[in-house]
């Protein structure tokens, strides 16, 4: 593959109260796919960022095409030809696919008083002919899938002519036909030379796509290895330092036959259709059904956070009134977002308060002061409960690695001590590691007798972790099915049904 395209050796960074890198190395060959790997807070994201010029190391140098250099801005990395797509994209919803692309660097007409649009189509449509992508460039970006807006994200990095090309959990959020559609364009850019860093939790992609894997824990380098060397168990092994054990854990009991909460025909809109179904108490009931599907709006609805049109929510056999989150809260319902920055943390709040946050008025003294001291062994026991990884309680939620922004999220509502949990998305982007701690507590809490939902995109992690699922498909039911019945065949089968019936 000749030279390194990239060589970062000895890289140290710290943050307040916490060294994010360590004597951190990476190499980039051209032509390869290079997978990072490692726990929540190992490092990968901001090792990278420091090759993206998004942070500036403390220590440590970069080679690039066999010179050292200064990388002080994302726009000197872009310079050098080196890209970064973030787990967040950062496009803007309102201007078209062609405007996202070259956003700054617009061609012009009238000795630079006017934007030439039709260059700027013509441009953005031959960058689309390159990628063999099927994309309209005068479409706003806001009304594209997740999908899509990657494959802006991947044309707005070539069209910087970019040598190096950083994915930050590029598959998260996407369904498996528009992965293998992804992992096309990867393969494509490595044929022309391009040197691919993909960042991923999924350790079944390293098969499929990449060619070799570094693995790094708690900020240092561990070992690289070529991929078709590497079993994911002897990867995992070096992520975690320990043995995870994958095989399928053994579910609580039977569920108590109690029935907890009942929906009755519940309808808002195209995404919520005559939706009923029971949970019983100790049941983890599992939600399947491809994205679109209705289940995070069944959520929501639940929750209060979106209003209902019609149905009933019975709680313990009563009916229920809810029309807002403190009134699910008060009958005893705690909702774990899949977006957890934007409604499941305080960004901007401790990790102690945030933990605290749903059950505060529980430690109110009698002139309304917080007891702090009450507060911080409460806080305390749920971080070390969870193994919730923070220098201090005093640590800003921003400053956390996603996997521990989770378990934060978790240990609020375990705080407020909810009867029923609904779980959305719980291991999206948490490594492999704090999935069996994720796991293990969901297990620990339906033994409890909590009555959980937990929706999931994951079809190995839903059979492995229901003693029932429902299947939705376009805001229906469209299957029920026991653990002992469930097949990722038969759950495909409902999720598509009503589409195949379309």
């Amino acid at each position: 593959m000749g030279a390194p395209l990239v060589v970062m050796e000895a890289i140290a960074k710290d943050f307040p109260g916490v060294r994010a890198l360590d004597d951190a190395r990476f190499e980039l060959l051209p032509s390869e796919v290079h997978a990072l790997v490692g726990e929540n807070g190992a490092g990968k994201s901001t090792l990278m960022k420091i090759l993206a010029g998004v942070y500036h190391r403390d220590a440590g140098r970069i080679l690039f095409k066999g010179s050292e250099v200064e990388i002080r801005s994302p726009h000197e990395a872009q310079q050098l030809g080196i890209s970064i797509i973030h787990q967040e994209l950062n496009l803007m919803p309102h201007l078209t696919v062609a405007q996202n692309i070259f956003i700054g660097r617009e061609p012009r007409r009238g000795f630079g008083a006017l934007l030439d649009d039709r260059d700027l189509n013509d441009q953005a449509r031959l960058l689309f002919q390159e990628l063999n992508l099927k994309m309209d460039h005068r479409r706003k970006v806001g009304e594209l899938s997740v999908a899509g807006q990657q494959m802006v994200e991947i044309a707005k990095a070539l069209s910087f002519k970019a040598e190096v090309l950083i994915m930050d959990e590029p598959t998260a959020t996407l369904t498996e036909i528009e992965i293998d559609e992804l992992f096309r364009i990867i393969r494509q850019l490595r044929e022309r030379g391009v040197g691919v860093v993909h960042i991923s939790h999924r350790l079944e992609e390293l098969k499929q796509i990449s060619d070799r894997v570094t693995v790094m824990r708690d900020g240092r380098y561990i070992d690289t290895v070529k991929t078709t060397e590497a079993p994911i168990d002897k990867v995992i092994s070096m992520m975690v330092g320990r043995t995870i054990f994958e095989t399928t854990p053994e579910l609580p009991g039977r569920p108590d036959p109690e029935v907890v909460v009942e929906v009755r025909g519940l309808n808002r809109g195209r995404m919520v259709r005559d939706v009923s179904f029971q949970l019983r108490k100790g049941e983890i009931l599992g939600f399947a059904g491809l994205v679109g599907a209705g289940r995070t709006e069944v959520a929501r609805a639940i929750f209060g956070a979106d209003r209902l049109q019609s149905g009933e929510i019975l709680v313990h056999g009563q009916k229920v009134d809810i029309k807002s989150p403190a009134d699910a809260v008060r009958h005893g319902i705690g909702y774990l977002s899949e977006d957890r920055k934007r409604f499941g943390l305080c960004l901007g709040m401790d990790v102690e308060t945030n933990v605290l946050l749903a059950a505060l008025r529980r430690y109110l003294g009698v002139l309304g002061a917080v007891r702090s001291r009450l507060t911080e062994s409460v806080a305390r026991s749920q971080v070390d409960h969870l193994a919730i990884k923070t220098p201090s309680l005093r640590q800003k939620a921003r400053n956390l690695s996603g996997g521990t922004q989770q378990k934060v999220v978790v240990a609020k509502w375990l705080t407020a001590d909810m009867e029923i949990l609904i779980f959305d998305e719980p291991t999206r982007g948490i490594d492999v590691g704090a999935k069996s701690e994720i796991y293990r507590l969901l297990n620990d809490l339906a033994r409890e007798g909590k009555s959980i939902i937990m929706i999931s995109s994951e079809l190995p992690e839903i059979l492995r972790m229901s003693h029932r699922i429902i299947v939705m498909c376009e805001g229906r039911i469209t299957g029920e099915l026991t653990s002992a019945e469930a097949t990722q065949e038969r759950i495909m089968t409902y999720a598509t049904q009503r589409l195949a019936a379309a």
